[in-house]
């Protein structure tokens, strides 16, 4: 059973069998909620007990198959009985958090092989999802770091535990509609995937730079809705990867992802 052409335009993401994630997409091909306009909820990192079982038996650990071999992640996987289910069956709000993207890959490569650009810095991760771009920063001894996500049930505080790290904050409020605040570092990883979304975060991403200095590192594997915004005339290559195998075949043949730095 094929996915939708527009779930595959959002994720260039091949899961053919995965009935739950395609719950994540409307008739246009994005998702229920674009991520500017999202009901959140506030800051945390605690995981209910009941949550927590839940997490644990529906997900694999796994560090196989990514650019980061060194971080374990419980994510969806083939082996997980919600990959096969039907999508209407999943209990929760659209498990994006249990996929390792191809930009957050790089993002996090990149930041694990070169600590110099968090150590002791403030970093903060937008469209955090799985955890592991905060958690290679942690790993590469950022001083404060602050995970962005939609999703309040997302997995990032099991992910921590699992690499051996404190659980850091995690906000799941809009950031697009509060008041910025200083950062050292922004980083985010496949979040130009709606051309609304791209221009919102091209703004606020600019009002960082011009207000507080701060650098962004943007990772994407080429969706078409990044390389053909106009964001890409302010941008410099700062490292390109070649994808494994496994990334490729889910991410419906991309072969590279590359991290950028923004520079209006």
């Amino acid at each position: 059973m094929a996915l939708s052409p527009g779930w595959r335009a959002f994720t260039s993401f091949a899961m053919n069998c995965c009935g739950v994630l395609r719950k994540a997409v409307r008739s246009s091909g994005f998702p229920l909620f674009p991520w500017g306009h999202c009901p959140w909820r506030g800051t945390g990192s605690f995981l209910d007990p009941e949550m927590k079982a839940f997490l644990e038996e529906n997900t694999e650990v796994t560090s196989r198959g990514s650019l980061t071999p060194e971080i374990q992640l419980r994510l969806l996987t083939p082996r997980c009985k919600f990959w096969w289910e039907r999508a209407d069956l999943w209990p929760h709000s659209d498990p994006y958090w249990a996929v390792y993207w191809p930009g957050g890959q790089a993002l996090s490569r990149y930041l694990l092989d070169n600590p110099d650009v968090v150590r002791g810095k403030s970093v903060l991760d937008i469209g955090s999802g799985c955890g592991a771009t905060a958690i290679a920063a942690k790993m590469s001894g950022a001083l404060t770091i602050l995970a962005n996500d939609i999703d309040p049930r997302m997995a990032i505080t099991l992910n921590c535990e699992l690499n051996q790290l404190n659980p850091f904050p995690i906000l799941t409020k809009n950031m697009l509609d509060l008041e910025q605040e200083k950062w050292d570092l922004v980083v985010l990883g496949d979040m130009f995937y709606d051309e609304d979304l791209a221009d919102s975060l091209h703004q606020w991403l600019k009002n960082c730079f011009w207000v507080y200095r701060t650098r962004v590192l943007i990772g994407d594997p080429g969706r078409p809705q990044f390389s053909g915004h106009s964001i890409q005339h302010q941008l410099h290559k700062v490292a390109e990867y070649s994808l494994p195998e496994p990334t490729r075949q889910e991410n419906n043949g991309l072969t590279t992802s590359t991290v950028w730095e923004f520079q209006p």
